[in-house]
């Protein structure tokens, strides 16, 4: 791929986002109601290829076990509020009602109370009594401490989710996650993320998971690109993961590991471009802030923005527009994408004439820059 010279010493490759590319409808287009959105991942099959991210405003354990319900995943942040708090429910009021800088202040002295091990496995158990799929997520930080109260508690699946992941975290201060022996040793699947980049991605298909989550910095509520000066354009690292798969595939012998595009899915035609780009399902967690039942009643924020010595995110304010289920099947009342998620993919799917987001990934793409 060609560079571009930004200065004598320095070269770039050139990278898009979603919003500088656009899918191409082919020869071909058939009716919405004959296509497939269906996802399936290890054992576990799913009605549409939408995770919803572990974020306390978006994900409880009452929104995870909906998400479920409605053929989805959710995911729930088990070192969010719901793990150390017996009701949380109350701090969520507050944290939504909380004005300009004091926000980030008052976050991180409700994050300071320690996660407990007890309401791990509480949550988890609540969600596996409703009877779908248990999703947890912890960081790569915490995962040590937590995995066996988490996979004890009966967990389908478990999600290892940072800002970034690597294969080869180097610290001289404590032993780091051994990814590939942890992942092994585990009787579960591992979705582990994120990651932006074709070796990033190739060394953590390599660890054993069956999931790569894609994505640095482009979140709704991530400030990272302006605190650390890092980010990827999503549409670039969906393509360079999905290419880091099929080598992975050749190389294994037909191991395939899913690509999940987490960051940056803020509207309906996001999906189908990150999808389009070559990603098996998508994270999603700002269009679920904007839902009248979720927790975070019209804010969003996530792991970053409480972080006791370098916050990287900020509490983002959206308008609800509707229920969770009407965010992903309609009917909407907006044209602006952000509601019925799954019947624009649906009707993007079928305008290019493919029956699934498995052949959808085959769609051409122009730059729209």
């Amino acid at each position: 791929m060609s560079e571009i010279q930004i200065g004598q010493a320095k070269r770039a490759r050139r990278a898009y986002s979603f919003d500088d590319v656009a899918i191409v409808p082919s020869r071909r287009t058939r009716d919405p109601e004959e296509v497939s959105t269906h996802w399936q991942i290890d054992a576990y099959r799913f009605d549409i290829p939408v995770i919803a991210a572990p974020m306390d405003s978006v994900m409880s354990p009452a929104t995870a076990i909906a998400m479920g319900k409605f053929g989805g995943l959710g995911v729930l942040n088990l070192e969010g509020l719901w793990t150390r708090y017996e009701d949380p429910t109350s701090l969520l009021a507050e944290v939504a009602g909380l004005e300009g800088r004091e926000a980030t202040r008052r976050m991180q002295e409700i994050y300071d109370e320690p996660v407990k091990a007890e309401l791990i496995t509480e949550r988890l158990r609540e969600m596996r009594a409703a009877g779908v799929t248990v999703a947890g997520s912890l960081s790569p930080q915490r995962t040590k401490e937590f995995a066996k109260t988490v996979v004890d508690a009966g967990v389908d699946m478990f999600v290892i989710r940072g800002t970034t992941v690597s294969a080869e975290h180097v610290s001289s201060q404590a032993e780091p996650l051994n990814l590939k022996e942890f992942i092994y040793e585990l009787d579960v699947p591992v979705i582990v993320g994120g990651c932006a980049t074709h070796q990033a991605a190739l060394h953590l298909m390599r660890t054993g998971a069956a999931g790569v989550l894609v994505g640095f910095g482009g979140g709704a509520a991530h400030t990272t690109k302006t605190v650390l000066g890092i980010a990827v354009p999503m549409a670039s690292a969906v393509a360079d993961v999905a290419a880091a798969r099929r080598d992975y595939l050749d190389e294994s012998g037909g191991r395939y590991v899913h690509v999940i595009a987490d960051g940056s899915i803020g509207r309906s035609g996001d999906i189908s471009k990150a999808i389009a780009c070559g990603a098996d399902a998508v994270m999603v967690g700002s269009p679920f802030a904007r839902a009248t039942d979720a927790p975070g009643h019209g804010f969003h924020w996530g792991t970053e923005a409480h972080h006791p010595e370098l916050p990287r995110g900020t509490r983002v304010q959206f308008e609800t527009v509707g229920t969770m289920e009407e965010i992903l099947f309609g009917p909407s009342h907006v044209a602006d994408g952000t509601m019925n998620l799954i019947g624009a993919l649906k009707r993007s799917m079928a305008t290019t004439g493919y029956t699934d987001p498995k052949e959808f990934q085959r769609v051409g793409v122009v730059l729209d820059v």
